[in-house]
């Protein structure tokens, strides 16, 4: 069974959105800055809701914010 992986964009977004923090995306999607953190960090996968607050939150398409990759 191949393994796979999100990766995400979170932290370069949230530098590009005036450089706002952990805890200040936290509160606007609803979780914890810790949930942010192991995002951030590939700890932790969001679910599909939470994958479009998150990409609400900085006006982007999901595909620009999350990708997936599967190992081999």
């Amino acid at each position: 069974m191949a393994k796979c992986r999100i990766r995400n964009n979170i932290r370069k977004l949230r530098f590009e959105h005036d450089e706002i923090t952990q805890k200040q995306l936290a509160e606007q999607v609803g979780v914890t800055r810790q949930t942010i953190v192991a995002i951030e960090n590939a700890k932790y996968s969001p679910s599909l809701e939470l994958a479009f607050l998150i990409a609400n939150a900085f006006d982007r398409p999901l595909q620009e914010v999350f990708s997936f990759e599967a190992d081999s």
